[in-house]
């Protein structure tokens, strides 16, 4: 059976952004149907909008915790902060890991015209540059780790 992690760098390798990946690698178990979670994710990828800012498989990995432990109750003050010290706690573990959360210092890129909107096309020397597979499915197996001991 293939991990959290393989199936997400398989979405990714499909061409679906980093977000899309992380996020479609868990929308059946949360009973969101492929199409609803691929549209919500989408304008994550590319450390959103493709401005470089947090890493598209972090935000994925974040809309999954907000699947799990959110709240549709404004006033839950106390399920939010249980929620944004999870956030936190992945944050700094992804962190530690990959050096940032930040898409541009993930892959090297320096600020000033990191924020072109048009995406690449995915070629061999594409996945060979960036480690864009990689962080993907680190990110679809730290969140599905942090479920399985946080139930």
């Amino acid at each position: 059976m293939q991990t959290k992690g393989q199936i997400a760098r398989k979405y990714f390798e499909d061409g679906y952004n980093c977000s899309q990946s992380v996020l479609l690698a868990f929308a059946e178990d949360f009973g969101l149907d492929k199409k609803t979670a691929a549209l919500i994710s989408s304008s994550f990828g590319g450390g959103m909008g493709r401005l470089r800012e947090v890493c598209g498989a972090v935000s994925g990995m974040f809309m999954v915790l907000g699947l799990k432990y959110g709240n549709d109750n404004p006033k839950a003050y106390e399920i939010k902060r249980e929620l944004y010290k999870k956030v936190q706690k992945l944050a700094e573990e992804y962190k530690a890991e990959n050096g940032s959360i930040i898409c541009r210092e993930l892959l090297g890129i320096s600020k000033e015209g990191a924020s072109l909107p048009v995406p690449e096309k995915r070629t061999d020397t594409y996945y060979k540059k960036r480690p864009c597979s990689q962080l993907v499915e680190y990110a679809a197996d730290l969140v599905f780790e942090f479920i399985q001991n946080n139930p």
